[in-house]
């Protein structure tokens, strides 16, 4: 049976729908950056999402292929995930979604090293129109966060982020929104079939212990 990601890693991909207190390790992604509205027809929000599942399923079926990638083993491909962030903005506004930058990524297993994915990229971009010199290898490392299960629109998110943040400012932790460590989503229905008020999406938010004065929590 395929491995599945989902299923195997259910802490960090089917979270609940009360917030939680989660440290991610590392992980290795296919990876496509851009900006600006991902709603636009055909634009580079839709495109990025297209090179992404063209070299995901071309490392997946690798096995059909000469390409022997050590310590392959069969899987279902990772569902969709994207890394976003606007200026002076610490999570996402989506009022105001032509000032998104955006990182649109699917996570690879261990054994896909970086030259395995350059051969991919070649690979896909034989079969495929489109700028493949967009799609990138990206680690990772999360870290501490607070994560929870959203279910409907994603303009409705913001209900779902406070429910996160006074949850951690409970615990006893800070929001850590930076440069390197930004808004996380993982789509785990797919936009063209599901219904937006029952589209599931789980967000995940960096954060860091509050300190006290005397430099203790």
């Amino acid at each position: 049976m395929a491995f599945d990601f989902k299923k195997e890693y259910k802490e960090f991909y089917l979270p609940p729908r009360t917030p939680t207190i989660v440290t991610v390790p590392p992980m290795h992604y296919i990876a496509v950056r851009g900006q600006g509205d991902p709603n636009v027809q055909d634009g580079s929000y839709q495109e990025a999402i297209g090179l992404l599942y063209a070299v995901a399923y071309t490392i997946k079926m690798s096995k059909k292929s000469d390409r022997r990638m050590e310590g392959y083993f069969d899987y279902v491909v990772p569902p969709l995930e994207g890394f976003w962030q606007q200026d002076a903005v610490f999570g996402v506004d989506p009022a105001h979604k032509e000032s998104f930058r955006w990182i649109s990524v699917i996570r690879l297993p261990d054994f896909v090293t970086q030259e395995d994915l350059a051969w991919a990229v070649q690979e896909a971009a034989k079969k495929k129109p489109g700028d493949f010199s967009r799609v990138e290898y990206l680690s990772v490392n999360e870290g501490l966060c607070v994560q929870c299960l959203h279910v409907g629109a994603y303009d409705d998110e913001p209900a779902t982020v406070g429910r996160m943040h006074a949850y951690m400012a409970q615990e006893g932790f800070l929001l850590d929104i930076t440069e390197h460590r930004l808004h996380h989503e993982i789509y785990l229905s797919d936009a063209r079939r599901v219904p937006p008020e029952k589209r599931r999406t789980m967000i995940r938010h960096p954060i860091r212990p509050a300190e006290t004065a005397s430099g203790r929590r």
